[in-house]
């Protein structure tokens, strides 16, 4: 079966670069906007392992897809009205969510983006008309603008999943480490030749790897950033250096991914900020002979 016409459309628009200016005021605005990297981390999803704007935005499509059912038979104009004020109500912490997680994507991903955030601006200014026009007891122009406005979140849902399955924004991308790095046990370096102190890549069986030495302590990581697949080893090392003796005094040595700045622990690969929201694969490692070697729990 062939693909639908509009996924073309909606291809093409990864290449719209005339939308890149916009993108770029909006980022100014969204990074303005929002300080604190505790906050971006609750709108990122850093507490609950993934984003928060997919889980939001059932909400407001809920309640107005009930909206429209309810619209469609007699003696429901109340319900749907309220149904139709909660979903317009809660629209506004989704889009703040998503617009976070939107800032923090690639430029073809953001042009997608952006005309998924513009339809659904859209549809909920639709919405907010057609409560007005209830409130004005003008019951078809309110259910007319209610049903305009679920064609044009429709939509913006179309571009969202085109955004998040082919585009591969807001997914765990260090999730496939666990299918393609074999189980056991398998070497990756003398001690000796693993520079103590500094992030460090090696490629074992095909796949990179992020070292960090501590002394005879050796911690390995994806280095595949499950944001968005940023090299690790070309990041910043925080909170450990050489004459820190973090590997004694309790300290967590991190890695900024130089992409967008997610950070994670080298030791546990615990996600320290956003907006990455999944844990990098961890490996475990040791020292037989001089040789370091690793595995990865759960490989298959």
């Amino acid at each position: 079966m062939k693909p639908l016409p509009a996924l073309e459309l909606v291809t093409r628009l990864e290449d719209a670069e005339w939308l890149d200016p916009v993108a770029k005021k909006v980022r100014k605005v969204v990074k303005r906007t929002v300080r604190p990297q505790w906050a971006r981390d609750i709108l990122h999803g850093v507490p609950i392992g993934h984003p928060v704007h997919p889980l939001a935005v059932q909400v407001p499509l809920g309640s107005w897809i009930s909206a429209a059912v309810l619209d469609a038979l007699p003696g429901n104009n109340r319900a749907a009205t309220v149904l139709i004020g909660v979903g317009t109500a809660s629209a506004l912490p989704s889009a703040v969510a998503g617009f976070m997680d939107w800032s923090q994507l690639h430029s073809q991903q953001q042009r997608v983006g952006l005309v998924h955030a513009a339809a659904n601006i859209t549809a909920a200014g639709l919405y907010a008309a057609s409560l007005v026009a209830r409130a004005n007891r003008q019951q078809g122009a309110g259910k007319a603008l209610a049903y305009l406005g679920l064609g044009v979140v429709s939509f913006g849902g179309f571009l969202g999943g085109h955004l998040s399955y082919r585009q591969a924004a807001g997914v765990n991308h260090s999730e496939d480490i666990l299918h393609r790095f074999p189980s056991g046990w398998h070497p990756l370096a003398p001690l000796e030749d693993l520079p103590e102190g500094k992030l460090h890549k090696r490629v074992v069986a095909g796949l990179p790897l992020l070292v960090f030495r501590e002394a005879e302590s050796v911690n390995v990581l994806s280095d595949v950033c499950s944001h968005l697949s940023g090299p690790l080893h070309e990041g910043k090392l925080k909170g450990a250096s050489l004459n820190d003796a973090s590997a004694s005094d309790g300290g967590d040595p991190c890695v900024v991914c130089p992409w967008h700045g997610s950070t994670f622990s080298l030791r546990s690969g615990e996600v320290q900020a956003g907006p990455a929201t999944a844990r990098q694969p961890r490996f475990e490692t040791r020292v037989t002979g001089g040789l370091v070697e690793v595995n990865l729990p759960g490989a298959d």
